[in-house]
């Protein structure tokens, strides 16, 4: 939350209502090993996966590559790990009297892994670079609000392959982002924008130093960043190894000196890794080990859950792709006819929580069944309302999803449940891997629905509802588009009051329930396990594991 001074400063934000999160084997979440057994430095081995894109900030929308860019960068803002509360890092502080003109000032001695000083210069020129759409950044969209990112984009081009093709933005930089001096920038924005501050701990403002722009390429697999690991190579397919960075200035350091991410196409063949100590700890316990709570008998005081900011949800393709799913009542009886609480219990043992709107409940903001009757178990209203369609006129209904993670369970018992309750055939189709997966989402060629989930960028409201549902937001998988949601976007983030502005996204997200562009299915509960070489594994509230306190025994 933001405080209630018209003069608002990083470093005085509230973290009150923010989240409600809650632990599993332990209150806190981590293990019972005392901390004088505790090491600094050496090295751990953690489950990883395959990044969409090359590892650049302004490029990297998914969890896979996100949480190897959140510890080889530090951003203005920091989010406190257990509560996401933002803490100023980078940043000084960061001012405005108008919540449109944010003048920010740089903590000096900052140094990126090349040696360089991160200087306000940094921000601005990778802030930009992340607009210019001819860049093709997949976070670009989260600079919209700076003056003058209109004028960074493409238009008028008939190839949607290729939106920039013959055509030149009107402009390179930003009217909104001035530097000031070496450690001061300024921020405008097109409109009052509550909310910026706590934005800008997302990867997607990173700083970037001067040799990224002499090859950006090159720079995307072996990224110098300015956190407290450095990455030391990229294997594809197989590994991601981080280093401490010994020049790292920062509060948000780590006691360990490497971090080795094994990547797997399997979250089964992860967890026995972990229970023969030959991986050091899992984000993820497949669905076989959450049966009847086999996971805490396995690894008894080496596992934890707890509350996250993180909703899983199936997205139609858009209309264009596969007009089958066009009409509103077929989404909605599709989502009536699963039921989430018995799938919930038999796949996830009771480690995820039934959804009944769009936002994650660890958020403030959160509002309760604004799914309403759409998002609850009904077979005979489902019937009803795919029958007032006209019923469904394809073969089957599909559900793509990627078959590195623990996916296949879920999904093949929603597709039973939509089969069951509605009498269509539903098929779940597993994609090798999530980076091809979400490039044939991206490519607009993957029809039918498909898995899709959201980790929150930072703790808003908001973050659930504008970059995947906005017109032509860079998250928005279904191509949804509404102008009265978007209207209450707009109205929700000029509201000088936060209750004021939650009340308008509240309103917007309302309106899902009417277009039901995605079916809500539970919200996230982040499951881990660890070997015994570690203590101190705690669990963040973004449901990332926390380096920062990890250590070896």
């Amino acid at each position: 939350m933001r405080g209630t001074t018209r003069k608002v400063a990083v470093a005085a934000l509230s973290a009150v209502a923010l989240l409600a999160a809650g632990c599993g084997s332990g209150e806190d979440g981590e293990t019972d090993t005392p901390a004088a057994e505790a090491k600094t430095g050496g090295e751990i081995t953690v489950r990883g996966c395959n990044p969409e894109n090359p590892l650049i900030p302004q490029n990297t929308t998914e969890t896979c590559g996100g949480t190897v860019i959140d510890a080889a960068f530090s951003k203005l803002v920091h989010y406190e790990s257990e509560t996401a509360a933002p803490k100023n890092d980078v940043a000084e502080s960061i001012e405005t009297e108008d919540n449109q003109t944010f003048t920010v000032k740089l903590k000096q001695g900052y140094k990126f892994h090349d040696g360089t000083e991160v200087k306000a210069k940094n921000f601005v020129d990778a802030w930009n670079y992340g607009a210019y759409a001819p860049n093709a950044q997949s976070s670009g969209y989260f600079m919209e609000p700076i003056e003058g990112f209109a004028d960074l984009q493409c238009a008028g081009t008939a190839n949607p392959e290729d939106p920039c093709e013959g055509f030149t933005p009107k402009a390179k930089e930003m009217t909104g982002l001035k530097v000031v001096d070496d450690h001061t920038f300024t921020i405008k924005t097109t409109e009052k924008v509550s909310n910026l501050p706590v934005r800008l701990g997302y990867s997607a403002f990173s700083p970037l130093p001067d040799v990224f722009f002499a090859d950006p390429e090159a720079f995307g697999d072996k990224p110098i960043g300015n956190g407290p690991f450095k990455v030391d190579s990229w294997t594809k397919d197989q590994a991601i190894v981080l280093s401490k960075f010994a020049d790292y200035s920062g509060e948000f350091g780590a006691k360990l000196d490497k971090i080795n991410y094994k990547i797997y196409q399997d979250a089964d063949a992860a967890y026995n890794d972990v229970l023969a100590n030959n991986l050091d700890a899992t984000d993820e316990i497949p669905t076989s080990a959450l049966i009847d709570d086999k996971y805490q008998t396995d690894l008894p005081d080496r596992n934890a859950q707890k509350e996250e900011g993180v909703i899983q949800t199936v997205t139609f393709a858009p209309v264009n792709v596969d007009p089958l799913y066009a009409d509103p009542k077929i989404r909605q009886a599709i989502s009536m006819a699963i039921d989430r609480e018995t799938i919930i219990k038999q796949i996830f043992n009771g480690t995820r929580v039934a959804a009944t709107g769009w936002v994650s409940p660890v958020v403030d903001g959160y509002k309760a069944d604004q799914c309403g009757e759409f998002c609850t178990f009904d077979p005979a209203k489902a019937k009803a309302l795919l029958q007032e369609a006209g019923g469904f006129k394809g073969d089957k209904i599909t559900l793509a999803y990627n078959a590195d993670a623990a996916h296949k369970d879920w999904t093949e018992a929603t597709c039973n449940s939509i089969k069951q309750n509605l009498g269509v055939e539903c098929a779940a189709v597993g994609v090798p891997d999530f980076a091809t997966l979400r490039q044939q989402v991206g490519d607009r060629k993957q029809k039918g629905m498909f898995r899709t989930g959201w980790q929150m960028d930072y703790p808003s409201i908001e973050n659930f509802l504008t970059p995947i549902f906005k017109t032509g937001a860079s998250s928005n998988d279904g191509d949804y588009s509404n102008p009265e949601f978007d209207a209450l976007l707009t109205e929700a983030a000029a509201q000088q009051d936060p209750a004021a502005a939650n009340a308008k996204y509240q309103e917007a997200e309302a309106l899902l329930a009417a277009d039901m562009p995605s079916i809500p299915l539970w919200y996230g509960k982040a499951v881990v396990g660890w070997s015994d070489k570690v203590t101190g594994v705690q669990i963040t509230a973004f449901g990332t594991l926390d380096y920062s306190s990890i250590s070896l025994k």
